[in-house]
């Protein structure tokens, strides 16, 4: 399935010193990206927080290609590309593109839920769960992650 792709133009806050888009606003567009996919998929955030769960990153990798400069637009892609069968644990890649479809970067995270009562990972509530095992746009390699392990 191909990857879901937003719009978005380089603002003056996002260059560094060398006139290019800084490395962190790459990861902050992403994250943009996220959640601007979970509205879509109808799992705006105030209903994650209403669900009492919210996204949590254990790593965010990120690769650079090709600069981005001063208001260009580009476009970030969103794909899950691994997920745990019961929704708890997942790993999003986003794909940016420079305004004539060049590969930029490439940013791969990796995540679970959060209960953001008791401040421990969780297992998503079902509604969540089927939307992304059944509807959510998965990478060309996506894997699942194996269930955990039980000593």
């Amino acid at each position: 399935m191909s990857e879901v792709k937003y719009k978005f133009r380089v603002r003056w806050a996002d260059l560094d010193p060398n006139g290019h888009m800084r490395h962190t606003a790459y990861n902050d567009y992403c994250a943009q990206a996220r959640l601007m996919y979970f509205e879509d998929i109808s799992m705006p955030f105030h209903k994650l927080i209403k669900m009492g769960v919210g996204p949590i990153l254990f790593r965010e990798d990120t690769r650079f290609f090709k600069e981005v400069r001063m208001n260009e637009e580009f476009e970030v892609g969103f794909t899950i590309s691994k997920l745990r069968k019961d929704g708890s644990k997942w790993s999003f890649r986003h794909n940016i593109y420079t305004h004539d479809g060049s590969l930029s970067a490439k940013v791969d995270v990796d995540g679970a839920w959060l209960d953001l009562n008791k401040r421990r990972t969780t297992v998503p509530p079902s509604e969540l769960t089927d939307i992304l095992l059944e509807d959510a746009v998965k990478s060309d390699d996506f894997e699942w992650i194996p269930d955990k392990v039980k000593a």
